[in-house]
């Protein structure tokens, strides 16, 4: 499913250009980004609450295709610098992991 379409369908902020739009197979919910590189499958969304640009290089080396900040936090610049050159998106909400995770599952797998 389209990046787009998960934002639109669950109200998420979108803080990448609407041209890095991924297709997003699945989810993995982790703020140890160590768990990330090791356990995350290709093609997932990250729901985690790190905003940082080194969630970005993680993300990158995972085969990550999109992250999710949770709890309202904001992206610092350096980090959507580096999303935007690796072709990432990212989305925010203000939920936290636990409902953005379940929300995320839901609206993949219907």
């Amino acid at each position: 499913m389209k990046l787009s379409e998960i934002a639109n369908k669950l109200h998420l902020i979108s803080s990448t250009p609407a041209e890095i739009d991924p297709d997003v197979t699945c989810g993995y919910t982790s703020d140890l980004l160590s768990d990330v590189m090791g356990n995350a499958e290709e093609g997932s969304i990250l729901i985690t609450i790190q905003a940082h640009k080194n969630t970005v290089a993680v993300a990158s080396l995972a085969g990550i295709y999109a992250i999710l900040i949770c709890n309202g936090r904001d992206i610092p610049p350096d980090m959507l610098d580096a999303a935007i050159k690796e072709g990432i998106g990212i989305v925010q909400t203000r939920d936290n992991q636990y409902i953005s995770s379940y929300k995320i599952h839901e609206t993949i797998h219907r």
